[in-house]
């Protein structure tokens, strides 16, 4: 059965969402790197709906900046005031023109888990079954709560969706639900909503009512069941939005372990959607792989690493580091304890060490910053070795300069290099230096002060000291020694 192109989606995304508890709309709560209402999107998108509509009302400024950012092509309809979800749909097919030739999906926004192939499989169903609507439904273990689907023995039509506190004990026992989401005949659906009433207890116009209206007017209502009945689940509050996380990270990382990937931990490991993997790369315990992160083919990351729009090459190996918008070049080395900022790149087979932050810079094929050391705003060549403990001096205060260190350099420990200043191909610098000339290729540079010793300063200074009293041990030593 192939999936057939909706005349139009339309996600429903008004709602306040009181129990979140949050600042912060309902909808535009994130997992696995999405918003809640970006996943239905992103499901709904699958079936190139000739429209998509979102119903916006609470925090709609929000919403509808988010809308704009992340998706071009989808319109918005305001429900000024929130009465029902009939009302919503109808003020969404008012910004379409007020009817639709052809199918109309409807959608929640807080269904994080609905997929693009559930949803062709409703769309299918309603085609095939010539319905004027047609009911997303999924068998739960426990239905209590929900609205059971009543059907039709003989025909299998839905004959109505009952309510828990209205059930009677026999419809109690029914295990299939009504997910909120369904397909209609776009015309039948716009006449429909018409005749919808408003005389119940929340005074609103509810678009379950239509179903009631289509099939008392002889039209046939059908229902499509849901493979997984967790994909229908709303978000209400925070402990479901932790629920939600949890199944749809297991379902990212399966899928991974099916490509490829070897992940040690699934239950200490997560991933965004945008995630990408090459083949047996490995992911080890505590690893978050966040936005548009790529781990390689081969290459290794973790324990305890998170990555957030990184780039890890083929065969490299990321221990104990976070990195943002960063790429790692193949066969290199990262951490552990490494910080890796935005603007890093790290060529192929280099290392960036323990306890090395980096930021806005480049960091050459086979090029090593090993240990102890902070290097920002700076270009540096191939197979150059950073000594430990070393300072790229970027900022004056008011503005952020940078530095240039050749290829095949070697610069001693404990260096300052104060931007903006360069040191050529193949020099090397001294211990201890703080560097604010240029050096030229092939040089030394040794930038401190002599040494000068001052004898018997402990003993004059610090008399009874316990340095003082190893001082003169140490002398009376090497008197008894010459």
């Amino acid at each position: 059965m192939s999936a057939i192109r909706p005349a139009a989606v339309v996600v429903l995304a008004a709602g306040e969402g009181t129990r979140m508890k949050s600042a912060t709309p309902k909808v535009l709560h994130e997992l696995c790197g999405r918003t809640l209402v970006g996943h239905v999107l992103a499901a709904a998108g699958e079936l190139s709906p000739e429209n998509l509509v979102v119903v916006v009302g609470h925090a709609r400024e929000k919403v509808t900046a988010h809308l704009a950012e992340t998706n071009a092509d989808v319109r918005t309809a305001v429900q000024e005031r929130q009465n029902g979800t009939g009302h919503a749909v109808r003020i969404a097919l008012e910004e379409l023109g007020g009817g639709v030739d052809g199918t109309v999906v409807v959608v929640c926004g807080d269904t994080p888990l609905l997929t693009g192939a559930t949803l062709a499989g409703l769309t299918s169903t309603h085609h095939a079954d010539g319905n004027a609507v047609t009911v997303l439904t999924a068998e739960v273990p426990d239905a209590t709560g929900y609205g059971r689907i009543v059907r039709d023995g003989g025909t299998n039509a839905v004959t109505a969706i009952v309510e828990h506190k209205d059930a009677s004990e026999e419809q109690r026992a029914i295990r299939e639900i009504n997910s909120g989401v369904f397909a209609f005949d776009g015309q039948l659906l716009a006449d429909a909503l018409k005749k919808v009433r408003t005389d119940n207890s929340q005074g609103e116009e509810y678009l379950t009512d239509v179903l009631g209206i289509l099939r008392e007017a002889g039209h046939r209502v059908g229902a499509s069941v849901a493979d997984d009945h967790r994909e229908i689940a709303g978000i209400n509050n925070r402990v479901q939005l932790g629920e939600a996380r949890r199944i749809l990270n297991d379902r990212l990382l399966t899928q991974a372990m099916l490509d490829g990937v070897t992940v040690i931990d699934p239950a200490t490991t997560w991933v965004d959607v945008a995630v990408t993997f090459g083949q047996d790369a490995v992911v080890h315990p505590g690893t978050q792989l966040q936005g548009a992160t790529h781990i390689g083919e081969g290459a290794e990351v973790g324990p305890n690493t998170r990555l957030t729009d990184t780039r890890v090459g083929a065969g490299a190996r990321v221990d104990n580091t976070v990195a943002v918008s960063s790429t790692i070049g193949e066969g290199a080395s990262v951490g552990p304890f490494a910080y890796l900022r935005p603007g890093t790149r790290l060529g192929a087979r280099g290392k960036i060490g323990t306890f090395v932050e980096t930021k806005n810079s480049s960091i050459g094929e086979g090029t090593k910053v090993p240990h102890l050391s902070y290097v920002g705003d700076a270009t540096i060549g191939d197979f150059s070795n950073i000594g430990a403990a070393s300072v790229f001096v970027n900022y004056d205060g008011e503005s952020k300069h940078h530095t240039v260190v050749g290829s095949h350099c070697k610069t001693g420990s404990d260096n300052m290099f104060v931007a903006p200043v360069t040191v050529g191909d193949g020099a090397y610098t001294a211990a201890g230096s703080v560097i604010t000339k240029d050096v030229p290729p092939g040089s030394l540079a040794v930038a401190r002060g002599q040494q000068r010793n001052i004898e018997g300063w402990v003993a004059r200074k610090r008399p009874g000291s316990a340095a003082a009293k190893a001082a003169e041990a140490a002398s009376r030593q090497g008197e008894g020694d010459s």
